[in-house]
């Protein structure tokens, strides 16, 4: 199975750097587990919508460049729907049954994702109405896609 994060912007911030790496790590031996950065859009504090727009639509391109036709893709967004850790494990565990080996995660930067990103998404997941720092939603989404082969193994851990 390989699971790849597609975020938009650089991790700077050791401590976040430190908690993927050790997550990563323990993922090894479940998954091929990958981050592929993207750059964000440079862009001024205030911004008309379409201005947004438009730094979202670049993102998007170079998001949608790094994904695959065959990978099952799930889109980070606030609207999304929100799932259990138990109804996450359990939902990878029925995508690779039935022949999804390539999961694919989008992070947008800060502005969110394009709508061609949304509609390239297979579905659209959301951790909670809480609006989180793209670098801190890494860690939560990584710890989270352990956790659930850590359900599906059946281990105490996830308790």
């Amino acid at each position: 199975m390989n699971i790849k994060l597609v975020v938009v912007g650089k991790l700077k911030e050791k401590y976040f750097k430190q908690g993927i790496a050790e997550y990563a790590k323990r993922l090894s031996r479940f998954c091929k587990f990958q981050i592929v950065e993207v750059p964000d859009e440079k862009a001024p504090e205030s911004l008309s919508q379409a201005e947004m727009d438009e730094v979202m639509d670049k993102e998007g391109a170079r998001i949608l460049e790094k994904i695959k036709d065959r990978e099952y893709v799930y889109a980070l967004a606030i609207l999304g729907k929100e799932r259990s850790s138990e109804a996450f494990a359990k939902e990878i565990a029925d995508l690779t049954t039935y022949g999804h080996s390539d999961i694919t995660f989008v992070i947008g930067g800060s502005l969110g994702l394009s709508k061609h990103v949304l509609d390239r998404a297979d579905t659209q997941i959301s951790f909670g109405r809480f609006t989180l720092p793209h670098q801190l939603m890494r860690l939560v989404l990584t710890e989270q896609i352990y956790r659930a082969f850590m359900i599906n193994e059946g281990s105490p851990y996830h308790k």
